[in-house]
């Protein structure tokens, strides 16, 4: 007891320090970040942007896609350029041609010496900070104010109909007047030259490191990867290299707790379903139908990475374009896991509280409907707006507020706070009676339930920002929610169920369950907390973030070590027992989380974490291999071993059609290392050679994307889908069966059993 006291305040000590430190970094971003000046003006006078048109132009570029068409610093989708790495190449080259003929030389034929003299001249031009903070105002010389406008003049007719640029329109899958007024292309514009600006300006008295830590690499105007970013990526390495073998060591040399007896007959074969366990059922007949709808919006965004506007010849852009189609792609794949989850937390809270409490199914039952509204509603509206081209103000309230993960309207975000209070207060009076109860479990139980309240309580991050926030601070704010939230406490909630779920099967003791996921959430919250920062080295931070993230994203790799050797030993444990075959999909559902846990959330992420490598990777392919083998093979694997642990229950166990249980498991998981291995993770590899040669916008153009070996790349990424949609089609067939049995399977069942499972 003295033992855990101690965790408790270890965890309770991170947990204040890390987001103390979290909220004063959050606070420097806010003092330091890109300044929007009032106007941007030509020395001769003329005003080319003012402070209004960027803000607008921020809210524009949200409204028609946003980090679902194309990305800024970093962020966002990838078929599409980075507008600020494209804008800055093109203000670039159009600068250089001014200047050279400025001095009567021909750009396209300049000798080496004369290439390098007028270069330098463009680079000490862009990279000047001319800001005034007393007037608010930037001053951009005559000659660069031609070359902003010449800029400018290609994004708006991009954005708009300018039948020249309809090619390249499909090549980057967007739609012909993606913005509507003449006065929203032009605000466009200064968004996006704000947003090049901050990348390679120097911040105010530094030499040689813009607003973005000379992010994204771009040659013509000096941005080269800083020194810091270099230093801090050695020291995550070799932090990382020391704290693995600490914990290796710490591991071996610890004293190791018996193994618990596993119980001769299975301890839940008396446990009833109460009605409010027997109301989720209907939750996890959604997840599956969410996770069908997923796989089918990814093949349509997959494809049209190959064919802008149609899929195999037909026009599909013109109902499903591909903003819709990637929003529905990373949301629904958000809101199928997260239904899994909370849906497992309500069928396991009467379990271990022991009672149903008064009302308990109503509430269950009122969640689940204000959910599937939640769905419906903020899916459809985000697909209507995007397709009606509804405008900012319909965009950020109920449609697509174009933010990649938390992209629907803010009335939806209202909403969804909501209910996952509901969800936190059901589970909290569900788990109230073993609370109270002194126990061997309690800890466990409390763990659920501190997690719970931090899953519905720390979703208010995406309350934080609004219309006109500084686009540093909404990512600061998103990565709160997007890292925090799903990565962070949704991971502790789910490790803590997975726990109780081995205790009550008797496999592990309560009391060595219980100090070991303490003890484990204290490493993965202290690497894992600041860790979020690795998302905001370029965002217009302080240096100071790219020193604690490299630091702590290295941390967070360090449990993800472990996780894998600890998932087989929990297989083993259920080796050679008889009636643990009945939880075999589950269990070994739960040692591919550890697999993916260690290959894709820990090896392909580090791969990209340290702020050297990101420097060059990030808005790759790269991190789209990471986030499929970590959001599916970590969060996904999770949640669908959890709904078989839940069906199990609530299901006569003849009724489960185990036979269909094995290709969905390896049809899932060996389509997912697929689509990683032979497409994804190869086409990052190619992007990244481009980058580190000529730059992020070589690497995300036209050339690059429909090149002869990204387009193989992409039709590589086909078999692997197949095999997975095949592994989804038996999971499903498997969950049809429960509700449409036909004639149930001859299994030798305990009557008991059969009796408790079907009551």
């Amino acid at each position: 007891m003295r033992s855990n006291n101690t965790l408790w305040r270890w965890l309770a000590l991170i947990f204040v320090l890390s987001f103390g430190a979290l909220s004063y970094l959050g606070w420097q971003i806010y003092l330091t970040a890109p300044p929007i000046p009032q106007a941007v003006v030509s020395a001769s006078g003329q005003t080319l942007y003012t402070g209004e048109q960027i803000g607008r132009g921020q809210q524009v570029w949200l409204a028609a896609g946003g980090q679902q068409q194309g990305s800024v610093w970093g962020h966002g989708a990838y078929v599409a350029p980075d507008w600020s790495a494209d804008w800055l190449h093109r203000e670039a080259l159009a600068l250089q041609a001014l200047r050279a003929k400025s001095i009567a030389l021909d750009a396209k034929n300049l000798s080496p010496s004369e290439r390098g003299a007028v270069q330098g001249i463009v680079q000490d031009e862009m990279r000047r900070n001319t800001y005034d903070a007393a007037t608010g105002k930037v001053t951009v010389s005559d000659v660069r104010a031609q070359a902003i406008r010449q800029t400018a003049d290609h994004y708006a007719g991009l954005f708009g109909t300018d039948p020249a640029l309809a090619k390249l329109r499909e090549q980057y899958a967007m739609t012909d007047g993606e913005v509507v007024q003449a006065s929203d292309r032009e605000a466009l514009t200064a968004f996006f030259f704000w947003s090049a600006w901050a990348a390679a300006t120097d911040r105010p008295g530094e030499t040689g490191l813009s607003y973005t830590s000379n992010w994204p690499y771009e040659p013509l105007v000096g941005n080269t990867m800083t020194t810091s970013a270099a230093m801090w990526s050695m020291a995550s390495v070799i932090l990382l290299l020391a704290a693995i073998a600490a914990m290796l060591w710490l591991h071996g040399a610890g004293k190791h707790e018996e193994d618990a007896v596993v119980p001769k007959a299975d301890p839940l074969i008396g446990a009833a379903a109460t009605p409010s366990m027997k109301a989720t059922r209907k939750y996890f007949f959604v997840v599956i139908g969410l996770l069908l709808l997923q796989i089918g919006m990814g093949a349509i965004t997959a494809h049209y990475a190959v064919e802008g506007k149609s899929f195999f010849g037909f026009p599909l852009a013109e109902f499903l374009p591909y903003v819709v189609s990637r929003t529905a792609h990373t949301q629904v794949g958000i809101f199928w896991i997260a239904t899994a989850w909370l849906a497992t937390g309500l069928y396991i809270a009467p379990l271990l509280g022991g009672k149903e409490p008064k009302y308990q199914k109503l509430g269950v039952d009122f969640l689940f409907y204000a959910l599937l509204l939640i769905v419906v509603g903020s899916t459809a509206c985000g697909w209507l707006g995007s397709l009606q081209k509804q405008g900012t103000d319909f965009s950020f309230w109920i449609g697509n507020q174009g933010l990649e993960y938390t992209s629907m309207g803010r009335v939806w975000q209202y909403l969804l706070f909501i209910g996952l209070l509901l969800w936190a207060l059901l589970l909290g009076r569900a788990l109230w009676p073993a609370l109270k109860t002194p126990s061997e479990s309690r800890g466990l139980i409390a763990m659920v339930f501190l997690s719970a309240t931090c899953i519905g309580g720390f979703y208010a991050s995406s309350l934080a920002w609004g219309q006109h926030t500084h686009y540093s601070m909404v990512e600061y704010w998103r990565w709160w929610l997007v890292h925090l939230w799903v990565e962070g406490f949704f991971e502790v909630f789910a490790t803590a169920v997975i726990a109780l779920l081995f205790v009550k099967l008797g496999l592990v003791r309560a009391g060595s369950a219980n100090r070991a996921i303490i003890a484990e959430t204290i490493v993965f919250l202290f690497g894992g907390i600041l860790g979020t920062l690795h998302h905001l080295y370029w965002t217009g931070t302080p240096t100071s973030v790219i020193a604690v993230g490299a630091v702590f994203s290295a941390l967070e790799v360090v449990p993800l070590t472990l996780i894998g050797l600890e998932a087989l030993q929990n297989w083993k444990k259920s080796q050679g027992v008889a009636w643990l075959d009945a939880y075999k999909w589950p269990v070994l559902c739960f040692v591919a989380v550890g697999f993916w846990n260690t290959v894709g959330a820990g090896l392909l992420g580090f791969a990209i974490n340290p702020p050297a490598s990101l420097y060059y990777v990030q808005g790759l392919n790269m991190t789209a291999a990471h986030g499929h083998a970590a959001l599916f093979g970590v969060y996904g694997m999770l949640g669908i071993g959890l709904m078989l642990f839940c069906l199990r229950g609530l299901y006569a166990r003849n009724l489960h059609a185990d036979g269909l249980l094995k290709p969905a498991y390896w049809g899932l998981n060996i389509g997912l290392a697929m689509m990683v291995f032979l497409s994804l993770l190869p086409a990052g590899m190619y992007q990244a050679w481009a980058s580190i040669t000529q730059g992020l916008w070589y690497a995300r153009s036209a050339e690059i994307v429909h090149s002869h070996v990204m387009e193989t790349l992409v039709w590589l990424r086909v078999p692997g889908d197949i095999v997975f949609s095949i592994g989804a089609l038996y999971l499903a067939i498997y969950a049809l069966r429960l509700l449409v049995p036909g004639k149930a399977r001859a299994v030798a069942v305990p009557a008991a059993e059969v009796a408790a499972a079907a009551r």
